[in-house]
């Protein structure tokens, strides 16, 4: 049986994309603050703003959890045919009915 690939991300790579996002955060919703604009426009632009982050934070939960799933198909149907070469002699002489 073949050993899985292992795809794990690197430390710096995790904190890289963490540092990424909250400073990309951080920077909108001072943006926000600081427009030239009335409370209302101020309100509703960070309301959008939270819903582009949760709306994110669902999709890459809907994309992880498919690659997942197909993942698991993937190594069931591995686990079969790896079953049937190791069952299989192309050297076996069935007998003659």
């Amino acid at each position: 049986m073949t050993a899985p690939v292992s795809r794990k991300n690197t430390t710096a790579f995790f904190v890289q994309a963490i540092l990424s996002f909250v400073v990309s955060l951080f920077a909108a919703c001072v943006a926000i603050v600081y427009l030239p604009v009335g409370i209302w426009i101020r309100a509703f632009l960070a309301l959008a703003l939270l819903y582009v982050v949760t709306s994110a934070f669902t999709l890459a939960k809907c994309i992880r959890d498919q690659q997942e799933s197909s993942e698991v198909v993937s190594r069931v149907d591995q686990a079969r045919l790896d079953k049937l070469l190791a069952e299989h002699d192309p050297f076996k002489v069935h007998p003659a009915a």
